[in-house]
């Protein structure tokens, strides 16, 4: 009896890690490349999502946590107009 308890809980784990992977690689559907000038500093991210312009707003996001700090600033960078948009993004090498 103990056994088949075991054996239940890893499988049941193992269903949910695979679903979990599952629905997180099927979400991605569009990719961007965003390039953010931001006091004086300029930083190119990728982002990803459902669509372009979410791709595009993770991009930007991943962008300005580099350059942006405290809520002010990150604010006026996710709102600063990129320089670079590229969706699909690029291949990486």
């Amino acid at each position: 009896m103990k056994r088949s308890i075991t054996l239940l809980v890893v499988v049941g784990m193992a269903l949910v890690i695979g679903y979990l992977v599952w629905s997180s690689t099927h979400l991605v559907q569009a990719e961007c490349e965003v390039c953010v000038e931001y006091n004086g500093q300029q930083q190119c991210r990728r982002g990803s999502g459902t669509n372009d312009a979410e791709a595009r707003q993770a991009a930007q996001k991943a962008a300005c946590a580099v350059m942006a700090f405290g809520m002010n600033e990150s604010i006026a960078c996710a709102n600063a107009q990129p320089k670079v948009v590229r969706c699909p993004a690029p291949p990486v090498r």
